[in-house]
Order: C-alpha cells, then sequence, then structure tokens
C-alpha cells in the first residue's frame, strides 16, 4: 500500500538539505560530520494506518519475562583481556592529544574487541534492542580515561550526535537542580524527575553509570512491538490514533535560524521500502516522548497549534500504561553501560533522591552517547530526508560545534 500523502516534499528541497549536510567546516566539526538535527517526518513518506502489520512477531517482540530471570541473555562482563584491551587504546588515544570530539574506529582501534561489537550492534538495531555491560572501571581510570573509553566503545556502535542545543555529544545525567514543572524550557534529564517511557533522538542511547543516587534513578525499557500487539487487540482505535501525523512536539527553543519551534509528526511510523529489495518487510518505528508533547500550551493556548484532544490524551496515558505493564526493570550499577535501541524500544527511568550534601558522596552521575546509524550502514530505513545521513538525528543549532566536556554546564 502506497504511504498516505499529506504534503509531498520537493525532491529539490530535499537534495537542497542534503547537499547543506555535506557542507561542513572541519575547524568547527573535527571529524568531517555534523549532526543533522531534528526535523518533520516527509509527510508522503507515512502510511496509514491499514497499512501496518495486525501483529508483530520476531526477536523485536519480547516479554519481560523472557530476561528477567534469563540475564546471561542480555548482560555481558567484560573480561580482564577485554578491558585490557580498552583501557591500552584509550592511553594511545590519550597520549595523541586528539579531541574527543573526533574519535572514531579509526583512531580508536579495537581489533579484539570488534567482532563480538559487531554482533552487539546486529542485537540492538535488529534483535531485542538493548544491552547491559558491567564492570567498567570508573574508580580506577577516573573521569577523563572512562569518558575516552567509554566513547571510543560507542564508536562502534553509531556516530555521536549532539544531543542538545549547546553541541554536547557526551552528556551528562545529573540533577542540576533545574525545575522540573518547567517542561516547556527544562530537559528532564537534568532533574531528579520521574522520566516516562520515551525514545531519544538518536538510533542508540548509552549510559554509563560513575554515581549511583541513594534512592531510585532505575531504569526500564519496554518492547514496543509488545505494545503495538497489545493496543492492536485491545484498543485498536488508539494505535490508528497514534499513527497519524497529527501530534505537535516542542523543541524547547533548540532551533536553528528560520526552523519551526515545534514539529507535527505521527507515533508511530512504518519504515520505508528498500529499493534494492521491495519485498522486504517495513518494520514499525515509534518516535516518542510526552514531556515533548504536553510542553506545547505556550503555542496551543494563543491557537498557533491544536491543543491535545481527548482522545490524544487518553493515547498518552494508555500508551504509559502499557509500557508499564511490559517493561523491563534494571538497576545500573557503577560501571555499568546500558545500551538501548530508540528505534523499537521506550525506555524510562524512576525518580530519585541523590545522598545529602553532608554525607561525602557525589550525585548520580551518568554519562550519555546519542549514536546515529545511517540506513545504508544497517540502520533503520526512516521516513526523513536525513535517514542516510551519518550522523541523522540528535539536535543541531547552526553552527554550534560539538563538545565533550568531562561534567555538566
Amino acid at each position: 500500500m502506497a504511504p498516505a500523502v499529506d504534503i509531498e516534499t520537493p525532491v529539490d528541497a530535499i537534495q537542497g538539505l542534503k547537499a547543506k549536510a555535506k557542507q561542513v567546516d572541519r575547524s568547527i566539526f573535527p571529524d568531517g560530520l555534523k549532526t543533522t538535527g531534528q526535523h518533520p517526518p516527509l509527510y508522503d513518506k507515512i502510511y496509514p494506518y491499514s497499512a501496518f502489520p495486525k501483529r508483530i512477531e520476531g526477536p523485536t517482540e519480547w516479554k519481560a519475562e523472557d530476561y528477567a530471570n534469563n540475564p546471561e541473555r542480555w548482560v555481558h562482563q567484560f573480561s580482564e583481556d577485554e578491558l585490557a584491551e580498552i583501557s591500552k587504546t584509550a592511553d594511545r588515544f590519550m597520549e595523541l592529544g586528539l579531541p574527543l570530539t573526533g574519535i572514531n574506529k579509526d583512531n580508536f582501534p579495537l581489533p579484539g574487541l570488534e567482532p563480538s561489537l559487531t554482533t552487539m550492534r546486529r542485537e540492538l538495531l535488529n534483535g531485542k534492542g538493548f544491552i547491559l555491560y558491567k564492570g567498567f572501571p570508573v574508580h580506577e581510570w577516573g573521569i577523563h580515561k572512562s569518558a575516552v573509553a567509554y566513547m571510543g566503545l560507542g564508536s562502534y556502535l553509531g556516530y555521536p550526535v549532539s544531543q542538545n542545543g549547546h553541541g554536547h555529544i557526551l552528556g551528562h545525567v545529573k540533577d542540576l537542580g533545574e525545575d522540573s514543572t518547567q517542561i516547556d524550557k527544562v530537559r528532564i534529564y537534568r532533574t531528579n524527575a520521574r522520566q516516562f517511557f520515551h525514545a531519544d533522538d538518536c538510533d542508540i542511547v548509552g549510559l554509563l553509570c560513575i554515581a549511583k543516587a541513594e534512592f531510585g534513578g532505575e531504569s526500564d525499557v519496554a518492547s514496543i512491538h509488545n505494545v503495538w500487539n497489545i493496543l492492536q487487540e485491545e484498543r485498536p482505535d488508539v494505535a490508528e490514533l497514534l499513527t497519524k501525523p497529527i501530534w505537535y512536539f516542542d523543541r524547547k527553543g533548540e532551533v536553528s535560524q528560520g526552523e519551526d519551534p515545534y514539529i507535527r509528526a505521527a507515533v508511530f511510523y512504518l519504515e520505508t521500502p528498500d529499493p534494492a529489495d521491495p519485498d522486504r518487510e517495513q518494520r514499525v518505528y515509534c518516535k516518542w516522548d510526552p514531556y515533548f508533547v504536553r510542553s506545547l500550551t505556550r503555542f496551543s493556548d494563543k491557537g498557533i497549534i491544536p491543543p491535545l484532544s481527548p482522545e490524544q490524551e487518553e493515547a498518552i496515558k494508555l500508551l504509559e500504561a502499557t509500557c508499564e505493564r511490559v517493561k523491563l526493570h534494571m538497576v545500573l550499577d557503577i560501571g555499568d553501560i546500558q545500551f538501548v535501541a530508540n528505534t523499537h524500544t521506550l525506555h524510562a527511568r524512576t525518580a530519585y533522591r541523590d545522598f545529602g550534601p553532608d554525607s561525602g558522596k557525589p550525585r548520580r552521575h551518568l554519562l550519555r552517547l546519542w549514536l546515529s546509524v545511517p540506513q545504508d550502514e544497517g540502520g533503520w530505513r526512516l521516513p526523513f530526508w536525513d535517514s542516510d545521513e551519518k550522523k541523522r538525528g540528535g539536535i543541531q543549532v547552526d553552527d554550534t560545534p560539538p563538545v565533550a566536556r568531562l561534567d555538566a554546564d
């Protein structure tokens, strides 16, 4: 079935965006690649609900009980040999004085680990969509070497993209005391509030635990294909509503010159066809974050965009509740690295409380990576103009340079 044409994107406009993406100033972007940023979908590539599968089966559709009591299926303890290789390569990278913003597989060689990382990357993209590594010696290595080693490891999974308007390609998930109720201005990862089930603007998100909270801050992951099956069985009307491009997502001021402060999009999409194999499956893809949908009253109150309808409000609650029903719960200890795919899983975080200032213990601190995987390197075929760009997605404001600071700012 053909897509339901909404607004056809002119070919010359797409080509212009692609040409501009390749005009990169290496004095600003050391690796020669620039994050493409947030964009509306190609509306003429969005499929109607009738084209979506009634049920999804396969490795991307899983239940918590498949893994909760089988950690060997999703937890990997770093071996001494693996850590020795990572350590040696990180030391060499630091000796060369190379910028973290330019780290890649070529200047961070891991010949021993590469085969297993390739397998894990495939499992993230086409399998269950998550893995937990344990035993990164962050206390022994310190923050600088840990960041180098972590980013080097991540370069085998995807290309690091900017996570905010400041160009952070190494993010810091930390409570900075910002007001979590000001959701039109504040990014929730900079608070200690609960993060509802969501996907980030990248293909794979990584989290390295440097310090834990006194209480909370635990992680949940849900298979969006399991969620889809439940919606199709119990509330197909909600499933259909989530496939329509009637949802507005806030950009919270992180926009380049001339861009709209919000994006109209769907929540569930179908992959675009594979030109090389027209019979290849078009998988169900989810792009969602309720905080970015609920923060737009400053526009809807003025009649600039429509407010959320009662049906949309119900769909938001039901999507969250369904994720809660099927979630896999996990706790990140110090030295753990969690990688999660944003294409076919949603993840969440419980609220947390840090240790008191008199405890002598640090605040909860996780290093975050947003990694992109273009479709010609195994990434999903997405209905966005930048689907085949190496640093697709992320958040890019004009020519803000990438930075990889060692603490939050």
